[in-house]
């Protein structure tokens, strides 16, 4: 398809794709064209005959037809032509707004996410999740802070889908630059850095922060940071992975000793307490639709007017000359040249 800048005319007209007129060469082109055609076949003719036999012949041309053959097919070709240019006029503002819902992954990187009891592991299990639910979401924003002793935003608030696949992606024990896991410090430092604040009411009342963990806090009061976030009108959903009978992890990188790690719902669920809006969904080792799961949950939620655009709209006039163009087209066909006596053309 080509495509060009859009071409300003007198008044309120404009083409949309000008770079199409470029087939009005062509149309100029159309009647030699054709009266080089038929002299061609004219001469071909010559050579089985003498000039002066060859009217009683091969009949009489009918050179008007001839005339206004290549007069239609010219006019059929420019009509094409500024119809594919899309021609547009009286240009209207129209004043749009996209709504949707701040949705903040707050999600696990310590070592324990590592453990294998949730095939592949824990943490590339909840990224799965996250992205299933990030493709299905439209109009909404999303951003991402990983944690574990301590908590760091990888994306901002975006609705730029391949960023922030890609920084998923890339998020590992090493996002952070200490172990453990406070969970009470990373619902702190979101909502002091990614939940915007708005001056006609809080910005909390269209965000939801989606927590993912196996739950072993390191006393960092979580259930104080999920009451202050709710006061703010932040929504807290948290996710449990992981096994509540245990799952062995290495206890470094490169070592031979090992680890037990569990879910530990019990703080999760402390946190779902902290606000009758939070919830808690334990998964353990089971499957999640985590896109169904959160749709259900939102279906009657309010939603914030996240930008505001103003756009033009333009009335279409290109069906002003495509359909002339069939009609020559078709008269075309019509006038195709018969000579007096049933002969090649």
């Amino acid at each position: 398809m080509i495509s060009s800048t859009p071409l300003q005319l007198a008044g309120t007209w404009q083409l949309a794709h000008p770079a199409w007129l470029l087939l009005l060469a062509p149309a100029l082109f159309a009647p030699p064209a054709l009266w080089i055609v038929r002299a061609l076949n004219n001469r071909r003719l010559a050579r089985y005959a003498h000039p002066d036999q060859l009217e009683h012949l091969a009949g009489r041309p009918l050179r008007l037809v001839h005339i206004i053959r290549g007069l239609t097919l010219s006019a059929a070709i420019a009509c094409l032509a500024i119809a594919m240019a899309q021609p547009q006029s009286d240009p209207v503002e129209i004043d749009s707004e996209r709504t949707g819902r701040d949705v903040v992954f707050l999600l696990d990187v310590s070592r324990s996410m590592l453990a294998s009891d949730v095939a592949p592991t824990r943490l590339d299990r909840a990224k799965l999740w996250i992205k299933d639910l990030v493709a299905e979401l439209r109009g909404d924003r999303f951003a991402l802070v990983a944690f574990a002793g301590s908590a760091s935003v990888r994306s901002p608030l975006t609705s730029d889908n391949l960023f922030f696949t890609q920084t998923l992606d890339e998020l590992t024990p090493a996002s952070v630059d200490r172990g453990g896991t406070n969970i009470g410090d990373a619902i702190r430092k979101t909502m002091e850095l990614v939940v915007p604040e708005r001056d006609d009411r809080d910005a909390g009342a269209f965000t939801d922060l989606i927590l993912i963990t196996d739950g072993e806090d390191q006393e960092s009061l979580p259930v104080q940071a999920a009451q202050a976030a709710a006061q703010r009108g932040v929504r807290i959903i948290s996710i449990g992975i992981g096994s509540t009978t245990g799952a062995t992890i290495r206890s470094s990188e490169g070592s031979p000793d090992t680890v037990s790690t569990r879910l530990d719902p019990t703080t999760l669920t402390r946190i779902a307490g902290a606000s009758p809006a939070n919830a808690y969904l334990e998964v353990g080792t089971g499957t999640l639709d985590l896109p169904r799961f959160y749709r259900d949950l939102i279906a009657t939620a309010e939603q914030a007017a996240l930008e505001q655009t103003t756009t033009i709209q333009y009335t279409e006039r290109f069906y002003w000359f495509m359909w002339p163009a069939f009609a020559l087209l078709a008269a075309d066909r019509i006038l195709i040249p018969r000579r007096t006596r049933s002969t090649p053309w």
